[in-house]
């Protein structure tokens, strides 16, 4: 019996799982997904929790609901790959394997950036990139009636590019609705040069921010968090002040790929920018935010990718040549 196995049942991973299951033989082909969370996170409902859009419950789904008839799926933790010996070690067990997809993501590091993980964590520093900080922003941001909120992306990448943003313009609508938008500064601290990535996106969303009276600090690269003064200072000496700061820390890849060294110092696997297969491993195609292309860490580019990495499984599986599909697309 011949294995595929697949690291990490978030969108990618869930993707290629059903996606595989249906083009691989079930009598020639054992399909594994291995994630240590037995619940399913709609990340981009996150954004919403601070604002009492959504709830937990809104949020959260078990995972085994999504788990294809014919693949197993197994909760454990990964802590490394061989992927000379084509080996996946979990806390519990080792997996072989003939192929491997990594769909394991990347998550925040607030570590990374001095003073942010310190006394001002979880009292006026606050993220809404996890679950734990979405729920206790909610009960920040609920009885907060005046004062400086302070948005601020530490580093590229990130997942999901217009979230910050986002959370910028429903701040002020939140606000609004309560009767107090006129006693709260809101602003957005990037080290991007505008509001967002893109030129002719950026001018126009930053003319709407200036609209919402949202003040866009750009090209702040953040050097640390003086939680006591409650100020963020750059590396080139500015200082922006806050009574609440809504951070995006660094994102790195999954610990198992650092572990494993396989990734670059932020955990990103070196993937072909075509064929999303990883240019120093064999049998092993990235997927989602485990790779390092230069694309919107997001969900939707992981469901465009996810045809390019089945496609050329089953090519290569039948000893032909990856195409050289993907382009970069995402919604």
């Amino acid at each position: 019996m011949k294995k595929l196995v697949i690291l990490g049942h978030g969108t990618g991973g869930t993707i290629i799982a059903t996606k595989m299951r249906a083009r691989l033989p079930e009598r020639e082909w054992d399909i594994t997904v291995i994630d240590r969370d037995w619940q399913h996170h709609y990340q981009p409902g996150w954004i919403f929790i601070p604002f009492g859009i959504y709830t937990k419950d809104d949020c959260l789904k078990p995972r085994s609901k999504y788990v294809p008839a014919g693949v197993n799926f197994v909760l454990d933790e990964i802590l490394g790959i061989d992927p000379d010996k084509r080996q996946v070690k979990t806390r519990q067990a080792t997996f072989g394997y003939d192929w491997l997809v990594v769909a394991t993501g990347c998550g925040i590091n607030p570590e990374e950036v001095e003073g942010m993980l310190g006394e001002g964590w979880g009292k006026e520093i606050h993220n809404f990139y996890t679950l734990e900080g979405a729920l206790a922003l909610y009960e920040k941001m609920k009885y907060f009636h005046k004062g400086r909120v302070v948005v601020n992306i530490a580093e590229l990448p990130f997942k999901c590019p217009v979230a910050p943003l986002e959370f910028c313009f429903m701040s002020d609508w939140f606000f609004d609705v309560r009767g107090v938008r006129k006693n709260i500064d809101i602003e957005l601290v990037t080290p991007l040069p505008g509001a967002f990535t893109k030129p002719q996106a950026s001018a126009m969303l930053g003319q709407l921010a200036e609209e919402k009276n949202v003040q866009v600090t750009p090209n702040f690269q953040i050097a640390g968090v003086d939680a006591g003064r409650r100020i963020i200072s750059s590396y080139d000496g500015r200082e922006v002040n806050y009574d609440l700061l809504v951070t995006i820390p660094p994102n790195f890849g999954a610990q198992c790929i650092r572990d494993s060294e396989m990734g670059d110092p932020m955990g990103y696997v070196d993937t072909d920018h075509h064929t999303l297969k990883a240019r120093n491993f064999e049998r092993v195609y990235i997927i989602g935010d485990a790779t390092n292309l230069p694309t919107s860490k997001a969900g939707a580019v992981a469901h465009y990718e996810a045809d390019v990495v089945a496609d050329n499984l089953v090519r290569e599986i039948d000893g032909q040549p990856p195409w050289p599909n993907y382009d970069g697309h995402a919604t």
